[in-house]
């Protein structure tokens, strides 16, 4: 669903420009706060372990993000992520995951016009991860209080997050189309092909989520506060159990071995798997040439790139050549993305030492 330069006019595309650097700006306090290590509290005690986790997140995306999946005769779909990444890590940090994976992926790969990346960031970052994840919690709170429950929950959000998104674009394109097409037409074409692209989007943040929980709960964000309490019989009534220290809390354990085959996973699927991903054009892109919207469309400005089409250059070899453009892609993003978290992490603990040092907040 990535917008390629020239369906939205500039006026439009600047002003969601300034909506998606707003976001970001909002998003870089907020996930300083998620990023906070529930089992190492303190200034910068978690930094080490949650910031490589959500550049894992990001890096898991863009692989996925690679591997276009059929959902009706000559159309394609593909992961948004925005749900998946809002679930594990929280939706600030969600929506900076996403953000990086575009942004990576304009400049590098060519894929989302440079002039579109607000529209993108917009569409595909910040609609995603805001409405999958408002769904999510209010699902958690009324479904039973387990594991299936956040799975579930993280199916509905997802499914409904990638629609959404549709309906987003079609409201930008309604305001700043660079071409004279029905709106009503668009509307209907784009809700609809992306709510079969949807499904596939549910299943796979389903499976994602329901394999990490099944492993390390205490990892994903979206089931944080979700265990039940003890309860115990006194005189005939249920009352809650006095809190008892453990001596090893589950998320104190390293998370190396998940980071590891999360890791291996995204570069297999990036590096061998995307070799057999569907050739045919996604769902905006299925639209657009269907009704129009692309008789405007503009070159990528670094359409000559090394990696441009996640190819690389003089790699005869396509699936050599698409194989290691996606490695490259998943070793960039996660260190992108780890040095982002981290250093977002750290500016929380600067914060933090800051206040604790200040007149202020001297006790007397």
């Amino acid at each position: 669903m990535h917008a390629p330069d020239g369906f939205i006019d500039v006026p439009v595309s600047a002003a969601a420009g300034v909506l998606a650097a707003g976001a970001i700006a909002v998003s870089l306090r907020g996930a300083r706060r998620e990023l906070d290590d529930p089992a190492r509290p303190g200034a910068g005690g978690g930094a080490e372990r949650t910031a490589p986790l959500a550049g894992l997140v990001a890096a898991f995306i863009f692989a996925v993000q690679m591997l276009n999946f059929p959902v009706a005769a000559g159309t394609s779909g593909h992961l948004l992520g925005g749900a998946l990444a809002a679930i594990l890590v929280g939706p600030y940090t969600g929506v900076l995951c996403v953000s990086v994976v575009l942004m990576l992926q304009s400049v590098l790969f060519a894929d989302g016009g440079l002039t579109a990346l607000g529209v993108n960031i917009t569409t595909m970052a910040i609609t995603t991860t805001v409405v999958a994840y408002a769904l999510f919690r209010g699902l958690v709170k009324v479904l039973p209080r387990s594991r299936r429950s956040v799975t579930a929950a993280s199916f509905v959000a997802a499914l409904v997050s990638v629609p959404a998104s549709a309906v987003v674009f079609t409201l930008l394109y309604a305001v700043g189309g660079t071409t004279d097409v029905s709106i009503g037409k668009v509307a209907t074409a784009m809700v609809g092909v992306h709510v079969l692209i949807g499904l596939g989007e549910a299943a796979i943040t389903a499976l994602t989520v329901g394999a990490v929980i099944a492993v390390r709960p205490d990892l994903v964000h979206g089931a944080r506060g979700l265990g039940q309490k003890l309860k115990l019989r006194v005189n005939g009534e249920l009352v809650d159990a006095p809190e008892t220290a453990e001596p090893v809390p589950a998320a104190a354990r390293s998370p190396r071995k998940v980071w590891i085959a999360g890791l291996v996973t995204s570069l297999v699927l990036a590096g061998f798997v995307s070799f057999y991903a569907s050739a045919n054009p996604d769902g905006l892109e299925k639209v657009a040439a269907d009704h129009g919207i692309d008789k405007q469309a503009e070159d990528h400005a670094v359409a000559d790139s090394p990696l441009a089409d996640y190819g690389v250059k003089d790699v005869d070899d396509a699936r050599l050549s698409g194989g290691l453009a996606g490695v490259i892609g998943v070793g960039v993003t996660v260190v992108a993305g780890t040095g982002v978290f981290w250093a977002v992490r750290r500016r929380r603990a600067a914060d933090e030492r800051a206040e604790d040092t200040s007149p202020a907040g001297t006790s007397v």
